[in-house]
């Protein structure tokens, strides 16, 4: 009898240590886009959904504003100010609309390269987090990519990489852009070798980007590759190759394109690798992933909708 009730009580706590495991984080991207007198008004109805539901963390991967308004210091520091309203600790990844897509000209013909050393004097001017409750962060600010930065959290690792859109700045417009970008593809495929590495005793690993590298350069042949015109191929490459010794649950989080998806993006050599797209731009939503490490997929899903843009 005694021993009936022992092996109960066992269980029972087995029961609530496993469910102690279990916590979420919210993952959003591609917002706020528009005119601010319109779309501020539903990011702020947003981001109080979020706070309600308690996350432990925030991921937002980039993408601040639209591609078609200004890259000026004042839009950008207004969107600064909106993630440090984020109950949570919040990670953000720079996208394209606030600083490779700069120069064109509705976006103010900013120089891409000024802008992104504004984001970085002005988002990443210490090690931590954004949000209203910041917390430390590990970063290559010491090499000169302080967006590049992962935390550990209940036996996960969560990681940002600067891989924005629009070809990850590969582009030809000038030499300043191909340089900046070959120096900073040999930092974030460095920069994934040293977080897997980091994580190597965790359960499992989440991984924030901006960019969709499967849009536009996807090799549809099947052999998971990517075309040597993309900015994505070595980062691509590494992700498979990592992901695939890593061996455990490993969440791509992304935006870029704005359609909620959830894809195995690598079934031949990384089927270990969930995608999930975030909404964004005029499906002004979010995701809530909840991880419970204790489950065989560690990841489950679930979409947070505005409230603002909810017709009654």
């Amino acid at each position: 009898m005694f021993r009936t009730l022992l092996l109960a009580s066992v269980a029972t706590f087995a029961g609530f240590a496993a469910q102690a495991e279990s916590f979420t984080f919210v993952a959003m991207g591609d917002t706020a886009y528009g005119d601010p007198a319109e779309v501020y008004p539903q990011f702020e109805a947003l981001i109080k959904t979020v706070n309600d539901r308690a996350p432990k963390l925030v991921i937002h991967v980039g993408d601040i504003k639209s591609g078609s308004t200004l890259c000026s210091d004042e839009n950008l520091l207004a969107q600064l100010a909106y993630l440090n309203t984020l109950s949570a600790p919040v990670m953000y990844t720079p996208g394209d609309n606030e600083w490779t897509d700069c120069h064109r000209k509705k976006a103010g013909e900013f120089d891409p390269l000024e802008r992104l050393a504004f984001l970085r004097t002005n988002f990443f001017a210490s090690a931590k987090t954004l949000g209203a409750a910041p917390v430390e962060v590990s970063s290559m600010a010491t090499e000169g990519y302080p967006e590049n930065a992962r935390l550990a959290l209940n036996d996960v690792m969560f990681v940002t990489a600067s891989v924005p859109g629009s070809n990850n700045n590969f582009e030809v417009r000038d030499m300043a852009a191909v340089t900046e970008f070959m120096a900073r593809d040999a930092a974030n495929v460095k920069w994934l070798e040293d977080s897997f590495a980091a994580a190597k005793d965790s359960k499992a690993l989440v991984l924030g980007i901006q960019a969709n590298m499967f849009e536009a350069n996807w090799n549809i042949g099947g052999d998971e590759t990517w075309s040597t015109f993309s900015g994505y191929m070595k980062f691509g490459a590494k992700l498979i190759e990592l992901s695939a010794a890593f061996g455990k649950p490993v969440l791509l989080v992304y935006g870029d394109s704005h359609v909620y998806s959830e894809t195995r993006p690598f079934p031949l050599n990384a089927p270990n690798v969930l995608a999930l797209e975030v909404p964004g731009e005029k499906r002004m939503d979010a995701v809530e992933v909840t991880v419970d490490t204790a489950t065989s997929g560690v990841f489950s899903t679930v979409l947070v909708k505005n409230p603002a843009l909810v017709k009654p």
